[in-house]
């Protein structure tokens, strides 16, 4: 489907954190995204890039969002994709995602990595399941919180190669092909 040649889309600003806080948000009560707090968007409104529409009248629409969260260069995580209802299908998901997945193209990020609940419309997009377990990094840093994590109805994704080495949790890696980096760790160096 062609995209209306309207919708134009940018990394977020501090402007666009509101618009993002209360359509992230307006999800989460259902569990379909993760509540965010609004400092939490403003600290990662870097993270955000939007989909906006002129009017006939000149104003802009903020028509949804998603985000880039990167793990380090062997992950990135596609996060918050949300089109606002009455926006849905003209496109805006689509011009969002290509704008997420090029700029972990740009920071040359091996494998980027979705949890989602629709699972064909990122087939189409060149995401393929992957086990929960192939991305630690993530499980560490969102599951642990969310209220789901038991009843997880969500299908892990991922664009590229799995990774190889996880930067994020426990030392005891479960899965012995996983190289632990510790970021912290001394180098013996004073």
């Amino acid at each position: 489907m062609a995209s209306d040649p309207n919708i134009r889309v940018h990394k977020a600003r501090l402007q666009d954190a509101q618009d993002i806080y209360d359509l992230v948000n307006s999800l989460s009560g259902d569990g379909t995204l993760l509540r965010r707090s609004y400092a939490e968007i403003c600290e990662n409104v870097r993270d955000f890039t939007v989909a906006i529409r002129a009017t006939p009248e000149g104003e802009q629409e903020f028509l949804g969002c998603g985000a880039l969260h990167l793990y380090g260069p062997h992950l990135a995580e596609v996060r918050s994709i949300v089109i606002k209802p009455e926006f849905r299908g003209l496109g805006a998901g689509d011009e969002i995602l290509e704008a997420l997945i090029a700029e972990a193209d740009e920071h040359k990020v091996l494998s980027v990595c979705l949890f989602t609940r629709i699972p064909d419309y990122f087939t189409h997009n060149g995401f393929r399941v992957a086990e929960r377990d192939a991305l630690p990094d993530k499980i560490y840093k969102d599951c642990q919180t969310c209220p789901r994590l038991y009843a997880c109805d969500e299908v892990a994704m991922v664009r590229g190669p799995l990774p190889k080495v996880a930067v994020l949790g426990p030392r005891d890696v479960q899965r012995p092909e996983l190289v632990q980096i510790n970021p912290l760790q001394l180098t013996g160096t004073r």
